[in-house]
């Protein structure tokens, strides 16, 4: 049986090589196109919903460009004591974050949408990943970043790489949540969508 992803088209709305390494584990065909969303979260709305209506957002932004395609989006956003951690986007920023998180626990709401653009139908997840940070060193923090770079990570903590050893544990449903696209919640989605995973 041919996987109907190949035949309606399968779309991931970033330009994420993180989210686009982990779409890749499915053996799908798939295209990557960047959605012009505005990140920025609403006043009072908390982490979840940041990252849902964003996930949502970014898929469906590609619904007119791709009429008949299952569209996929996904957004992270870092709390830690009510506050939202975004991507840093400069060193300063970075070590700012990392200062905060030492020794602290942040929670990783990571939110993925499955839009169908030809029915109109929006599958969407999300899934929280608890992070309890090392107390490591302001020496720490700096080789770190030097050597990882990671400002486009959501509270600049690139799990995927060197930022494991900043880390002291993890607790989540999904591994690849923590990294950008919950795996496990998307074949749920795409196996509703009647896509044929293996």
């Amino acid at each position: 049986m041919q996987k109907q992803a190949v035949s309606v088209g399968l779309v991931l709305a970033s330009t994420s090589p993180y989210r686009r390494e982990l779409l890749a584990r499915l053996g799908l065909p798939f295209e990557v196109a960047a959605p012009e969303v505005d990140e920025t979260p609403l006043p009072g709305e908390d982490a979840a919903a940041t990252s849902l209506r964003l996930a949502v957002a970014k898929a469906r932004a590609l619904a007119s460009r791709h009429p008949a395609a299952l569209l996929i989006g996904s957004d992270q956003v870092a709390l830690l004591d009510g506050v939202q951690l975004g991507k840093p986007g400069d060193h300063e920023r970075a070590v700012a974050q990392l200062r905060a998180m030492r020794g602290r626990r942040i929670d990783f709401h990571t939110a993925v949408a499955l839009h169908n653009s030809a029915s109109g139908v929006t599958h969407t997840h999300v899934d929280v990943s608890s992070v309890t940070m090392r107390d490591y060193s302001d020496a720490e923090i700096e080789s770190y970043l030097r050597r990882e770079q990671p400002y486009n990570c959501a509270g600049s903590a690139k799990t995927e790489g060197l930022g494991t050893v900043m880390i002291a544990a993890l607790e989540n449903r999904d591994p690849s949540a923590i990294v950008g696209l919950p795996l496990i919640a998307l074949c749920d989605m795409l196996r509703t969508e009647g896509v044929a995973l293996l």
